[in-house]
């Protein structure tokens, strides 16, 4: 069976349990599996004998079991299991005299300890990995990890000598030619042997293999409660191994040579198959190189040797198996690049396919309608609005799709820079559509772009096209817009559907671009039934540095809008602790001021319901936010945690939380934090404060229906419900200019980018505003931190910063980009941006002299799957 990068782990993996919580972390393929890069890597464990013990400090040796005894604890109901080991042979190797140690052992299994005692019999030998501690007056190892050894057959004489001379752990530990161990083994008692009729299976055929195993640098990875990490490194190096790999990566630059460790061929009881089976003649470096076929490279050889960089399966095989800490960083570094030039090679191949496509030219007229339309704004523009005004006009003029990112913080002008491109396309006789990401919001946009051409000459069509519209509404917006009609069409993701046409479309604007998957922005901006592309303005609010957005649209033209317009005032921030109960009341008390003199609050809480058990804790939150790492981060082809956990479709509509913030123990697991504050919960508990007698509260989440958003909305603004509890559904685009203070439950949870955001909501009257975030976060912890950024700072830009260097790319800018997950794992558009400007560089030079990447069809691939966003070839964390 050929192996590759597409081979589904249940077609190899014979363990049903495995492939199920394997694919819980978002790996279903080997390319999944491979691309699932541990967080940390180990240090080397270094050799000492027993008598060289530090308590605290990690070591590992070689020694026989003397004895072992099984003791029941009666009173705590199970079993310790206890083993008596002799290093002397190993410590004479070390020159020093040899001592005892004790490996106990406790459960409640007796199975557990019942296969334990098999292993651990007297006579055996075994590697012993611990930390050393101190129990009655004697050494004791408590759980430690444990190799056993095949015995040598009598008369052999090598068992052990391998490891005294040096070759297994490069740390130093095995100085000397003289081997004073070197027959060692065959003196050992024949216990050591199998019993009649026991089929024992040891660990390692050798000593030297077991130290080298236990010794070297060991990576860790990101684990849940169904599969650990240990685990899931088991499998990955069985792929491996499958595929090809018989030895570890090796320092010279070599998949395989001599004295390198080997990689121990996976159970069959855990392996369905096992590819390419050593026979005899097949040498070492035969495998590495059918792992190379098995993992073609994707950068072009010449960049790969410019660089310096590994081939891309000595890469995946120094990362899951490093022989050094500095060969899993030089492993990083190179697929750190790869991903930098395929990232960067996709934007520049769309951006050079976007100029050559043809587009309706929208050139500006003597009295324009754009020109109408600023003369009749009761403010003057900012000097950065008329100066994008007049980019975005210079765009429209041409006969090739204008491709541009406007990015602009809350209240900075950008609705009145699209509604003037719109106004050019239909000056010039064509259509224009402004997609918005939910229904409340794109009503407020045709209601505002209403009133703003209501005076215009002549009049202009405005059409509100929504996915709750009554089925007669619906089917007159979509004739009009059938119609082609010059005109303005305003709609949610109702646009996307197959019924909507629009034969003139000249310009396509997304509000909030963030929201929208690729394949959603891609069937707008498809060709139309002349043959044209549409010109194409996404619009943010959310804060990206210039690095970032270099990176993720390096495809596009991109505007900044810093300036805000005059009558704001800046948005004091006040970050309080749950606990402390009197300031708690002193801020209800002043929200209760401000809601008496007219003025409106927002409250907002990251879950709908209190008692939806599958939505407390850490996995459930993230898994909601992709992440992430969409975690999900969560990844491949589906939301990956950073916990391993997946959210239920209904799990993720539950939680508005962008909770990126995960905490991790040593293994990966996620470390439980307290529940999130719900909805109904707060909004139950506020009413029932004597600050609130009398106010009536409304609640808004994701699952009220769109005529019920609109109607709370409604209330919300007209000041009949002065005081809104919802969740993040209030995040975009929801303007009431009589809020003023918003307060933000669980703000410790929160992106910072997502935290501006929603601070954004209140101030926008010009009346004095606040916001409060309200904290859990232990005191000097890294989230009080995180919160310290944004309680100091209104910069936007400077936040986003910030946000990316707590968490990574994805997240900050978003799970949509790429179809719903992120693409980059190891790329850092901050700390990285000199490797991003050289992969640039570089593709583009390539690029000049192959287009089409004829010559370079693995690259061709992988930018092929970036662009679609199937993420086959990089995957979000």
């Amino acid at each position: 069976m050929s192996i590759t990068m597409g081979t589904t782990l249940a077609s190899l993996v014979t363990n049903k349990r495995r492939v199920s919580a394997l694919k819980s972390l978002g790996i279903v393929t080997v390319g999944d599996a491979l691309t699932y890069y541990p967080f940390r890597v180990t240090e080397p464990v270094p050799l000492r004998a027993i008598r060289e013990a530090a308590p605290g400090q990690q070591m590992a040796f070689a020694a026989v079991i003397r004895d072992m005894r099984v003791v029941p604890m009666n009173a705590r109901r199970g079993y310790r299991l206890e083993a008596t080991v002799d290093d002397a042979d190993f410590a004479r190797s070390r020159r020093v005299p040899g001592s005892t140690a004790r490996l106990t052992f406790f459960s409640y299994r007796k199975s557990y300890v019942d296969w334990v005692s098999v292993r651990l019999r007297a006579g055996t030998s075994v590697v012993v990995s611990g930390m050393p501690g101190e129990y009655m007056g004697q050494l004791q190892f408590t759980h430690p990890e444990i190799l056993t050894v095949a015995p040598v057959p009598a008369g052999a004489g090598a068992g052990l000598e391998g490891y005294a001379r040096g070759a297994a752990s490069g740390n130093g530990a095995f100085a000397g030619s003289a081997d004073p161990y070197a027959s060692a083994q065959s003196a050992y008692p024949p216990a050591a042997t199998a019993p009649s009729g026991a089929a024992l299976k040891y660990d390692a055929d050798t000593v030297q293999e077991a130290l080298t195993r236990v010794c070297r640098p060991r990576p860790v990875y990101h684990a849940s409660s169904r599969i650990s990490s240990e685990h899931i490194h088991e499998t990955i190096l069985g792929l491996l191994w499958m595929m090809g790999a018989r030895t570890s990566s090796t320092p010279d630059g070599q998949l395989a040579g001599a004295g390198a460790a080997g990689i121990v061929a996976p159970a069959t009881d855990t392996i369905a198959v096992q590819n390419g089976e050593e026979k005899s003649g097949t040498t070492a470096e035969s495998g590495a190189e059918a792992l190379s076929q098995s993992i073609p490279d994707v950068l072009p050889e010449s960049v790969r040797k410019a660089k310096n960089l590994m081939h891309r399966a000595e890469a995946f095989l120094a990362i899951h198996d490093p022989a050094s800490t500095a060969r899993f960083k030089e492993a990083i570094e190179t697929l750190r690049y790869e991903e930098a030039f395929v990232s960067q090679t996709s934007l520049l191949k769309a951006r050079s396919h976007a100029h050559k496509s043809a587009a309706h030219s929208c050139p500006l007229v003597t009295d324009s309608l754009r020109d109408q339309f600023i003369a009749s704004l009761p403010f003057s523009l900012t000097a950065g609005q008329q100066q994008v005004i007049h980019d975005i006009a210079a765009d429209l003029a041409h006969d090739w799709p204008m491709q541009r990112l406007l990015q602009g913080e809350v209240g900075s002008g950008k609705t009145v820079v699209a509604l003037a491109a719109m106004l050019q396309a239909v000056d010039a006789g064509y259509q224009a559509v402004l997609v918005a990401p939910t229904q409340v919001l794109a009503e407020q946009h045709a209601e505002t772009i209403g009133r703003m051409v209501e005076q215009l000459k002549p009049a202009i069509p405005v059409t509100l096209l929504t996915g709750g519209m009554k089925l007669a509404a619906r089917r007159k917006a979509l004739a009009a817009a059938s119609s082609g009609e010059p005109g303005i069409i305003v709609a949610t993701h109702a646009a996307f559907s197959k019924t909507f046409q629009a034969p003139h479309l000249a310009l396509v604007v997304i509000d909030e671009q963030h929201r929208f998957g690729v394949e959603q922005r891609e069937s707008l901006n498809a060709k139309t039934d002349d043959g044209t592309t549409p010109h194409l303005l996404v619009m943010t609010a959310t804060p990206i540095p210039r690095t970032a957005a270099m990176t993720w649209f390096g495809d596009l033209d991109i505007s900044w809008l810093t300036e805000l317009p005059g009558g704001r005032k800046p948005i004091r921030t006040v970050v309080v602790n749950e606990a402390d109960a009197a300031t708690m009341g002193r801020m209800f008390a002043h929200i209760r001021a401000r809601v008496d003199t007219g003025e409106r609050a927002y409250i907002v809480c990251p879950r709908i319901d209190a008692d939806d058990e599958e939505n407390e804790g850490g996995s459930g939150v993230s898994a909601a936010a992709g992440s992430a790492r969409g975690r999900a981060a969560a990844s491949g082809s589906s939301a990956r945690t950073a916990a391993g956990g997946r959210a239920t479709r209904a799990a993720a509509d539950a939680i508005g939380i962008d909770d990126p913030y995960e905490t991790f123990d040593e293994n990966g697991e996620t470390v439980a934090r307290p529940p999130l504050h719900a909805v109904a919960e707060i909004a139950d508990r506020l009413q029932k404060l004597p600050q609130f007698q009398g106010i009536r509260f409304a609640t808004l989440t994701g699952r009220d229906k769109d005529d019920v958003k609109t109607q709370v909305m409604a209330d919300f603004a007209g000041g009949e419900t002065p005081i809104l509890v919802s969740t993040t559904v209030i995040e975009v685009g929801v303007d009431v200019k009589q809020a003023s203070c918003i307060v933000i439950f669980d703000a410790d949870r929160y992106g910072l980018s997502q935290l501006h955001q929603l601070r954004g909501r209140v101030g926008r009257g010009g009346t004095n505003s606040w916001a409060f975030l309200i904290s859990r976060a232990e005191p000097g912890s890294p989230a009080e931190q995180r919160l310290e950024v944004i309680h100091h700072s209104l910069d936007g830009a400077e936040i986003a910063q910030a946000d990316l260097e707590f968490r990574g790319a994805g997240d900050v800018l978003g799970d949509a980009q790429s179809g719903g997950k992120s693409s980059l794992k190891l790329l850092r558009v901050v700390k990285d941006a000199d490797m991003i400007a050289d992969a640039r560089t570089r593709a583009g030079q390539l690029l000049a002299a192959d287009p089409e990447l004829a010559g370079e069809v693995q690259l061709a691939g992988a930018v092929l799957d970036f662009t679609r966003g199937n993420e086959t070839f990089l995957t979000s964390s």
